[in-house]
């Protein structure tokens, strides 16, 4: 485009905004997390590292950018991969740059105070709280999906620039692409969408007849979808992760299953996340000021991040300051800009109110403690808003460039002085690098690493471990599939266990041979035989046809061999007897005596809902079922309350645990959803320490106690434990598909 020699200078000053991304990857670099993390960060490292389908959508495109990370020989897996949502937030906050740039290019003559103004828009978008917290670590998909905003952001901006331009049709069509190969990452790559037609109708209205071109966009972002054939080829595989399962191919790959109605079915099940059951938009789950409450106590985060509620009135003062120079700067963007203004002010609108009305939650899980009764989030769901707080960003740095401007002008000097003078204003800029860092970096963490090689290694060779949700699963499967650690045990999540694929990967998993020399000492100089058949010997008909629930309301005896449990539907998570219980008891029935069965110590009181108390043995982390009543013997410690203790196994498996340290050395444990995770240190420490005292060894009780009260402390959770038998439920995830079928017989 010819600018005429009146107009500003346009010209994008792409060297100081790479130069601002590089700083913005140095910084997440140096505050990068070492390994994986709570939530979904193992998750998605394993799928990466093995080419495998995680929850739905399945998330494709980030699943082949995550397995090319994991090719890149810098530092282990987890690094490469956390290393790739750093270099996505870092692209975006460069691009951010440009598109503040553009903005104060028609406000500002001299090109270093724009330049500077276009550097806060980098340097808030890239140190609010989320952003910040979600570019250490890979924990979703949605530092990728903000890369994929920047891009179609900048490219519409350039559009509005010259929509009768040579490379106009062209930026639609591209744009049109991007728009569909970001929804292969993720569903939210289509928010964007709305923005850019807004933007058409505003600048080129006859753009939207123009049907030859809408064709050809139409046909690049069907093209940007293709990813999406990934997950029923690499489903028919069965990988080690294959949530979903988007394939009719459950036995052998052929044609006729590929190309099939269950293939189809089972790939858009996958893709509009049916699994997960959201109620229609007109039933909220929170009335909607509420749903806005939440996404006013996430933006308070963004600029202070205080975890503890020590300064309340300092963070709701930067909220308001940034929410201030927000409008203002929007109000400005609108002034100077109107171009641009027609697409990023309907984007700021789209991920924002629109967003919220559409993500229709319920409460979070820290919004409004007082309040009892309501339905909560499992998590905090900031994340979801990381796209709204990063654009939000660019207008509070347009805010900032009209302060010192405003400032300047009032300055006595004359020329560049007034702006040098004036600059201490753009400290405002710094207050979220400086609020957040304690609390957005994940340097030197380990723990989630730790606690996985613990749980792990509290099981015996070959044994079943079944776990309850996210936090004490998905750290599992990165240790035995990235890592390779512990890959005999097979690890059961009664979450999923409601669903029909899973049990059947369960059945096809192959039986891994125990490594012995990277085991436990503890399992050391003893023969562990390796299981000849799968874990269930049922076929994909009879798995297929285990109910989703049973309508049992009394208490049930199930019976197999020595073992008599009185199975009571009330302290069950539903109610009743669902397909998951089903399934734990089968596992249970066939292979007692065969295999170790374990369940992890976080599943709170599943055992007593089984009924199995009387055959429950603690070794460590876990507790073993043994296959006739338990009793009392030098080795085996009574705890009243708790049940009986392995105590020579769960004090040598203590000694070798990493995870207390880890813990310790990180401090406070901010995630509260995720507390189960240290508190069962605690409770393991002091359930110990009751079993050594009462062996009379009360130095070493103390000893472990004092540790698990080290660990309590640093995570402020000793207000907790009012007994050393208090066990913590982990949180659960969410329910998976209705399914039909016949259930498996619990003798009355």
């Amino acid at each position: 485009m010819t600018v005429p020699p009146h107009a500003p200078d346009l010209r994008p000053s792409y060297g100081p905004a790479a130069v601002a991304g590089l700083a913005t990857l140095a910084l997440y670099i140096l505050t990068l997390a070492p390994t994986t993390a709570m939530w979904d960060a193992s998750e998605y490292i394993t799928a990466a590292y093995t080419l495998g389908i995680p929850h739905p959508p399945g998330n494709p495109l980030f699943v082949l950018l995550g397995r090319v990370a994991t090719l890149v020989p810098l530092g282990s897996v987890a690094v490469r991969v956390n290393m790739l949502a750093a270099v996505s937030s870092a692209l975006a906050a460069a691009i951010w740059f440009l598109v503040a740039e553009r903005v104060l290019a028609q406000w500002f003559v001299l090109r270093w105070p724009r330049i500077a103004g276009a550097a806060m828009a980098t340097l808030l978008s890239a140190t609010a709280f989320t952003v910040w917290n979600q570019s250490v670590v890979n924990e979703k998909v949605y530092t990728v999906s903000l890369a994929f905003f920047a891009i179609v952001s900048w490219l519409t901006v350039l559009w509005c620039d010259d929509p009768d331009g040579r490379q106009a049709d062209r930026l639609i069509i591209v744009i049109a692409y991007l728009i569909g190969l970001g929804y292969t990452n993720h569903p939210a790559g289509l928010l964007v969408g709305p923005a850019v037609g807004v933007a058409m109708l505003a600048r080129r209205p006859r753009t939207l007849l123009r049907w030859r071109l809408l064709g050809v966009a139409a046909i690049a972002l069907m093209l940007g979808l293709t990813p999406f054939a990934l997950e029923p080829i690499r489903a028919a595989h069965h990988p080690a992760l294959n949530e979903g399962e988007p394939t009719g191919c459950t036995t052998t790959i052929g044609f006729s299953c590929t190309f099939s109605k269950t293939t189809a079915d089972r790939l858009m099940a996958n893709i509009n996340r049916d699994q997960y059951g959201k109620p229609d938009l007109g039933m909220r789950q929170a009335p909607f000021s509420a749903q806005v409450g939440m996404w006013w106590l996430y933006f308070k985060w963004q600029w202070l991040r205080d975890v503890h509620g020590a300064q309340p009135g300092l963070q709701a003062a930067l909220a308001l300051l940034f929410l201030g120079l927000g409008v203002a700067g929007g109000v400005a963007h609108w002034r100077y800009d109107r171009a641009s203004f027609w697409f990023f002010g309907p984007l700021v609108f789209t991920v924002t109110l629109v967003l919220v009305y559409y993500m229709n939650f319920k409460y979070g899980a820290s919004q409004d403690p007082g309040l009892a009764g309501v339905e909560r989030e499992v998590r905090d769901r900031d994340y979801f808003y990381l796209w709204s707080y990063s654009a939000w960003s660019v207008w509070a740095a347009l805010g900032i460039a009209g302060l010192w401007r405003a400032v300047a002008e009032r300055v006595s000097a004359g020329g560049a002085r007034r702006w040098v003078t004036s600059a201490p204003v753009l400290l405002l800029g710094v207050l979220p690098l400086v609020g957040n860092w304690r609390q957005a970096s994940r340097a030197g963490e380990t723990a989630t690493r730790e606690w996985a090689h613990d749980l792990l290694n509290s099981v015996e060779p070959y044994g079943i471990l079944i776990t309850l949700g996210d936090n004490d699963t998905f750290p599992l499967w990165y240790a035995q599939e990235v890592e390779g650690v512990r890959r005999d045990v097979t690890v059961a999540v009664t979450s999923l266990l409601n669903t029909d694929w899973y049990p059947r990967g369960l059945v096809r998993r192959p039986i891994e041979p125990y490594d012995a020399a990277r085991g436990p000492v503890a399992y050391r100089n003893t023969a562990w035989l390796m299981p000849r058949r799968p874990i269930l010997t049922l076929s994909t008909e009879q798995l297929d046809a285990i109910p989703q629930f049973v309508e049992v309301r009394e208490p049930q005896l199930f019976q197999h061999g020595a073992i008599r449990a009185i199975v009571d539907p009330r302290r069950l998570e539903f109610g009743v007897p669902v397909r998951s219980d089903l399934i734990v008891l089968q596992l249970l029935k066939e292979n007692i005596g065969v295999r170790p069965f374990y369940l992890s110590r976080t599943t709170g009181g599943y055992l007593q809902a089984l009924g199995l108390e009387s055959y429950s043995l603690v070794q460590g982390l876990a507790t073993k079922i043994a296959a006739s009543p338990v009793a009392t013997t030098a080795d085996t410690i009574l705890v009243p309350g708790v049940g009986h203790i392995d105590l020579p196994r769960s004090e040598a498996l203590w000694k070798a645990y990493g995870a207390p340290a880890a813990i310790i050395a990180r401090g406070d444990w901010v995630d509260r959803p995720s507390v189960s995770i240290p508190t069962t240190y605690v409770s393991t420490a002091l359930l110990l320490g009751e079993a050594l005292q009462r062996r009379g060894r009360t130095v070493d009780a103390e000893r472990v106690r004092r540790e698990g009260v080290e660990i309590a402390e640093a995570t402020r959770t000793l207000d907790l434990f009012l007994a050393p038998s208090t066990e913590r439920p982990a949180p659960s995830a969410a329910p998976g598909d209705s399914l039909k079928g016949v259930a498996i017989p619990v003798k009355p």
